[in-house]
């Protein structure tokens, strides 16, 4: 009998772990960029295993190749059954000189994820 229960809990504990890291970092899976009148649009694709409020992408960012932050697009709830999902920021305005720029994606239980996606701006 107590060989039964260890393997149950073995399989309890297992699912547990295995369902907490199916929503872990975040993954640019694109990113496009394009200039306008009124600055740059950005149009980013992520993907992540949402859970709810308590766990899901809540933010992407643009950064020159310097690390200065240029814009940041805030995810104001989960999509848990919108994998993977487009959002896009504009009027981001583009420094003279910077030809690059790196997204990055955050969630709110992991924080940053160490992903970077770079863009050429092809100016």
């Amino acid at each position: 009998m107590l060989g039964i229960r260890a393997i149950c809990a073995a399989g309890i504990i297992s699912v547990l772990v295995s369902g907490a890291s199916v929503a872990g970092d975040v993954e640019i899976v694109d990113a496009k960029a394009k200039e306008g009148a009124g600055g740059w649009t950005f149009s980013v694709t992520l993907k992540h295993g949402d859970t709810g409020w308590d766990h899901y992408a809540d933010l992407w960012e643009v950064y020159t190749p310097d690390g200065d932050l240029l814009g940041r697009r805030v995810l104001a709830h989960p999509h848990v059954n919108e994998q993977p999902f487009t959002r896009s920021l504009s009027g981001v305005q583009i420094p003279d000189g910077v030809t690059t720029v790196i997204i990055r994606g955050r969630d709110s239980v992991h924080g940053v994820s160490p992903q970077e996606f770079e863009i050429d701006l092809n100016r």
